[in-house]
């Protein structure tokens, strides 16, 4: 799994706002391991202002047990939809 750190310490010398591309080199040049290669790859192709978006882009996982994870999905308060286009709890909400 790819941590924030595991990502913004190969940024050091990319020069905001930067293109995809651009990162992707500059990560190459720090010598990044293939799995951050791949995880700023998969990025859309875009400028990016700051190290956080590049972070928030590159899909960060957290280091959960699936468990959690599971119990997350299942978690129906803290959906990233707005409260109207939800669709009802099944449990009378």
């Amino acid at each position: 799994m790819i941590s924030e750190t595991g990502i913004v310490k190969y940024l050091g010398a990319v020069d905001f706002p930067a293109t995809r591309d651009q990162i992707v080199d500059e990560a190459a040049r720090q010598g990044a391991p293939e799995e951050v290669l791949k995880a700023l790859r998969r990025m859309p192709p875009v400028d990016y202002r700051n190290r956080a978006e590049v972070v928030r882009s590159a899909a960060v996982k957290e280091d959960l047990p699936p468990s959690d994870h599971a119990a997350r999905a299942r978690d129906r308060t803290h959906q990233r939809i707005a409260e109207p286009l939800r669709e009802p709890h099944p449990e009378g909400g």
